[in-house]
């Protein structure tokens, strides 16, 4: 592993790169909005579902490794939507930019699982994708960093985010060099799972994303580890030891523990083990942070299970606490 001070500010417009200062020049807890892309995880074979989506993790974790965080998204008025914003609320993350639209419903995906390893099923897209209002510009301007994901489907705006704070955008699986090229000049720190990437097409992805002006490049490689890369700076970090019951929600952590110890200033070596080790405590669990709750959504959304799981199962609490166990 190599350390250092990155030196590509200039790239960014949102500002320097480097710790969050407080008034007396100590270190504060970086504030840190997340938007799109929240859906609830629907376990078919199990009959639960878990709040979850790559964005509303990211600001549930982010949260519990010390930032401040919110959330901006748009969820159903449904018990799924219900249950998406009453686990936001338990995990202490600022909900003043979801938005519940009536008449619509709250984004799901159903989950499978081969050998620990989540498999998507299916999806509906429900009232998730949405077009930002002054209000949520006003809550990202105030941070600092924004997270987004290529699944949020707010690309048109990542330029307009840039402008206001540091954008964290997660490429997830996409590697289309003209995708990197269009976003990451907008981008403090940008991410791909490269779980079949060997090492020297790992380090090429990275570079791709630095030439192309982002500030940072991570690449999460699940039992390979990870790489964490800058102009002129390289750090790598092995898989931590971990048992795997459901590996949902393993690179959110990660990407959250990076993007907060990269703005509160963290040592590198350190935040990357520390993000090795929760991605891994991760994996221990269902579900991406818990909150899992019987599986109660409509019966137009209910089509895509295998047995009905309908409105009519909404009568558990959307904030009832379900024991985990092994789907």
């Amino acid at each position: 592993m190599t350390g250092g001070s990155p030196g590509r500010a200039a790239q960014n417009p949102a500002g320097p790169v480097g710790a969050t200062t407080g008034p007396a020049g100590g270190r504060r807890a970086p504030t840190i909005m997340a938007a799109g892309d929240n859906v609830v995880d629907c376990y078919d074979a199990a009959g639960l579902m878990y709040p979850g989506g790559n964005c509303l993790n990211v600001a549930v974790f982010a949260r519990r490794f010390g930032a401040r965080t919110g959330y901006i998204g748009r969820v159903g008025a449904d018990a799924a939507g219900r249950h998406l914003v009453a686990s936001l609320e338990n995990e202490g993350v600022d909900i003043r930019g979801v938005g519940v639209i009536d008449g619509g419903d709250t984004a799901h995906c159903v989950i499978g699982h081969v050998d620990g390893d989540r498999v998507f099923l299916s999806s509906a897209k429900g009232v998730s994708e949405f077009e930002p209002t002054a209000g949520d510009l006003e809550l990202i301007a105030a941070a600092d960093a924004v997270h987004v994901g290529a699944t949020s489907g707010l690309d048109a705006f990542i330029p307009a985010f840039g402008r206001l704070t540091r954008v964290s955008y997660d490429f997830a699986i996409f590697r289309d060099p003209e995708h990197i090229e269009r976003i990451a000049p907008h981008t403090f720190l940008g991410t791909f799972s490269g779980g079949s990437l060997d090492d020297v097409d790992a380090a090429a992805l990275a570079d791709r994303a630095l030439d192309a002006g982002a500030v940072y490049a991570l690449v999460t490689r699940g039992e390979r580890g990870a790489l964490l890369a800058t102009r002129g700076e390289r750090w790598t970090t092995p898989a931590a030891p971990a048992t795997v019951v459901d590996t949902l929600g393993a690179g959110d952590t990660f990407v959250a523990r990076v993007l907060v110890g990269l703005l509160r200033g963290d040592d590198v070596d350190e935040l990357l083990a520390a993000a090795a080790r929760a991605a891994a405590s991760t994996c221990a669990a269902p579900g991406a942070f818990g909150h899992g709750i019987p599986i109660a959504l409509s019966a137009r959304a209910a089509s895509h299970f295998s047995h009905p799981h309908t409105a009519s199962a909404a009568s558990a609490s959307p904030t009832t606490q379900i024991k985990e166990h092994t789907p």
